[in-house]
C-alpha cells in the first residue's frame, strides 16, 4: 500500500514528487510514455513569467509569483539550466500603452517586484533588434527562461535518491475506490494507494472520470513554434511579448537558455489530445505575427518547428483540490500557463493540502542536492585534460553541433532517471538539438544505446516505443 500515487511525470508531478520526498512518505509516480516530461513539459515556451498576466486573486497569479521567486534556489539545487533574463511586453498603439499600464497595475497588485513602463527610446536601447514603430514596453525583471525537460529530470533524480518510485510505461485504464484506498490499474499491473494526485495534463479529466462524474473538462490547445540556430539567438537578450488577447500570451520572441531563438506559439482550439502536427499555414501565421515585434529575424536559420499542447480547462483558474466527489483524490489539473513558472507552488500547495489530511514527518537525511551533471563545453581547459585522462571517452565528440562527448551520452544513461530513447539523449546533454538535428550524431546515439541497454540496433527509439528507426538490416547477415 502506497501512501501517495502521483498520476503524470511533467514538471507539475515532478515538484509534487521532489517536494513530499521531503517527509516519510511511501510515494509512487506513475507515467504512460517511456520517459518523464515527455508530453507538454517537452513542448512549450519555456518562460519563467514575471507573474502581471494572471488575474489577482487567482491561484494562477498567486503560485506563479510565488513559484517564480522559487527558481534561483531550485536550480542551484538541481543543477538545470534557469536565467533571469527579463521580459518586455511591447505596446504598438496608444491603446497599447494604456494595455500595459493595465498590466503593470495587475502586476503591482500580485506581489510582482521591478515593473516599470519604458519609453520606446528605452525599450530600443534594451532591444536595438525591435521594430522601430513601437510606443514603448513593460519591462519585468524577474522574468526568466528555463530547460523545463532539464528540469523536470532533475527533480525525478532527485526524488528517487530520496526514496520515491517512478515507473514509466504503466498507462492507468482504470480506478476504483475501496474504503480506505485506490485500487490503480494499469495496463502493466495494480497498485494500491491511500491517497492518489491527478496530475495527468491533458488527460486529467479522463482520469478523474474513472471514478466519479465529470466535474471539469480539458480541451487541448495547440501552439506551435519555430527554433532557429544560435546565430539568431543572439539577436535578443529579453524575452519579448506582444500585447496578451483572450486566447493567451500571443506569439513571443525569445532567447533559450542553449542560445537558440524561440519564436510562437499560436493557439488553435483542437480535439484530439495526441494532435502534435505543424502546418505551414499555422507557422506562417507566426512569422506575420511576430514581424510586428521584429523584422530582423532570418527564417533561413530555421533548425525546427514544433508543436505542444496546453491544458485548456472549462474553468477561467488552475484546479487544485481534493475532489469534492472523491475523499483523497486530489487534482491539479488545467495547469496551463504559467503552469510551469507556478510548478514548484503548486507543489507547495499540493503539501499543504495534503497536511490536512495526513500527518507529515520530515526526513532527517533529506538531500536536497543531485550530483552535478558534467558538461565538457563548459570546463575550462585543465578540467578537460583531467577528465579526459581519467576516462578517454570524455574526448570522443559525439555531436559536433553541440560539443557533445560519448562519456556525456553513457551518462546520460546511466543516471537515476536515465534516458532510454534517442530523443531522451537529446533532452538531457542535448545530442541532436544543433544546426544538422541528429545527421552525424544520431547513429552514433543508436550504437551507444544498443551497447549500454543490451538491446539490438533495431529496438532503439527515436521517443515514443513504436518510433523505430531502423527494422532490419540491407547488408551483411541476413
Amino acid at each position: 500500500m502506497h501512501d501517495i500515487l502521483i498520476i503524470g511525470a511533467g514538471v507539475t508531478g515532478a515538484c509534487i514528487a521532489r517536494e513530499l520526498s521531503k517527509y516519510d512518505l511511501d510515494i509512487l509516480v506513475l507515467e504512460k510514455n517511456n520517459d518523464v516530461a515527455d508530453e507538454t513539459t517537452k513542448a512549450n515556451s519555456a518562460i519563467i513569467h514575471a507573474g502581471f498576466d494572471a488575474r489577482e486573486g487567482t491561484l494562477m497569479a498567486e503560485l506563479n509569483v510565488l513559484g517564480n521567486s522559487m527558481f534561483d534556489k531550485l536550480s542551484k539545487e538541481l543543477d538545470f539550466p534557469f536565467i533571469r533574463n527579463g521580459s518586455l511586453v511591447l505596446a504598438f498603439s496608444d491603446e497599447d500603452m494604456e494595455s500595459i499600464k493595465v498590466l503593470k497595475n495587475r502586476g503591482d497588485k500580485n506581489g510582482v517586484s521591478d515593473l516599470s513602463i519604458l519609453s520606446k527610446e528605452e525599450a530600443l536601447k534594451l532591444e536595438p533588434d525591435l521594430n522601430n514603430d513601437i510606443k514603448g514596453a513593460l519591462y519585468a525583471k524577474t522574468g526568466g527562461i528555463v530547460g523545463p525537460w532539464e528540469m523536470t529530470i532533475s527533480l525525478f533524480e532527485n526524488a528517487v535518491d530520496n526514496g520515491v518510485t517512478l515507473l514509466l510505461n504503466n498507462e492507468i485504464v482504470n480506478i476504483s475506490r475501496e474504503e480506505n484506498h485506490f485500487l490503480v490499474f494499469t495496463k502493466k499491473s495494480w497498485y494500491k494507494s491511500k491517497i492518489i494526485i491527478n496530475c495527468a495534463g491533458i488527460n486529467a479529466d479522463l482520469i478523474q472520470n474513472m471514478l466519479a462524474e465529470p466535474s471539469y473538462e480539458i480541451h487541448p490547445r495547440k501552439g506551435e513554434y519555430f527554433v532557429m540556430s544560435k546565430d539568431e539567438g543572439t539577436k535578443f537578450r529579453h524575452t519579448i511579448f506582444q500585447p496578451p488577447t483572450k486566447v493567451g500570451k500571443g506569439v513571443l520572441i525569445t532567447p533559450t537558455v542553449h542560445g537558440n531563438l524561440l519564436i510562437g506559439p499560436d493557439a488553435e482550439s483542437i480535439h484530439e489530445k495526441e494532435d502534435k502536427s505543424t502546418s505551414r499555414v499555422r507557422l506562417e501565421l507566426i512569422k506575420a505575427t511576430a514581424a510586428k515585434s521584429s523584422q530582423s529575424i532570418n527564417y533561413l536559420e530555421q533548425i525546427r518547428q514544433f508543436s505542444g499542447l496546453r491544458a485548456e480547462s472549462d474553468k477561467d483558474d488552475f484546479i487544485i483540490g481534493e475532489n469534492k466527489k472523491i475523499p483523497g483524490f486530489i487534482d491539479v489539473a488545467g495547469i496551463k500557463s504559467p503552469g510551469l513558472s507556478a510548478a514548484p507552488a503548486i507543489a507547495l500547495k499540493v503539501k499543504d493540502i495534503l497536511a490536512e489530511k495526513i500527518i507529515l514527518k520530515e526526513k532527517k537525511n533529506f538531500k536536497p542536492d543531485i550530483e552535478k551533471h558534467i558538461i565538457l563545453d563548459k570546463l575550462s581547459y585543465e578540467e578537460k585534460n583531467k577528465l579526459i585522462a581519467k576516462n578517454p571517452k570524455y574526448g570522443h565528440i559525439i555531436c559536433k553541433c553541440e560539443n557533445v562527448t560519448e562519456g556525456e551520452v553513457i551518462d546520460a544513461i546511466r543516471r537515476k532517471v536515465g534516458a532510454r530513447t534517442v530523443d531522451g539523449i537529446k533532452r538531457r546533454c542535448r545530442p541532436g538539438a544543433g544546426l544538422c538535428q541528429g545527421t552525424f550524431c544520431g547513429p552514433k546515439i543508436q550504437e551507444i544505446l544498443a551497447s549500454e541497454l543490451a538491446l539490438e540496433l533495431n529496438e532503439i527509439t527515436l521517443d515514443s516505443d513504436s518510433s523505430y528507426i531502423l527494422t532490419k538490416k540491407t547488408k551483411g547477415d541476413k
